[in-house]
């Protein structure tokens, strides 16, 4: 049984660039890196559908709208922590 590794994005993007220079062979880069081939061709074909959106913006897009529902997340947490602050000493001066 083989152990499942996690690869940084940095590693795939090296491998994925290496396999579309296509100096070498996939067969080649797989004994190199000591990644299955079908990794490589997998991560290879990733970059390339992704290439054409990196100068688009759609990224810039993605981590705004990702910044603003931390935002949203961090006021709602806050509004239930002051609401829950508010039952406890309800519910003491109840007891």
């Amino acid at each position: 049984m083989s152990i499942r590794r996690s690869h940084s994005p940095a590693f795939k993007a090296k491998v994925a660039f290496e396999a579309a220079k296509q100096e070498k062979t996939i067969a080649q880069l797989s004994s190199h890196f000591g990644v299955h081939s079908n990794m490589i061709s997998k991560w290879k074909k990733h970059m390339l559908l992704e290439l054409p959106h990196i100068f688009s913006g759609r990224h810039k897009k993605k981590n705004q709208d990702s910044l603003r529902l931390i935002e949203e997340l961090y006021k709602k947490i806050g509004q239930l922590e002051v609401e829950l602050d508010w039952l406890k000493k309800k519910s003491e001066q109840l007891s």
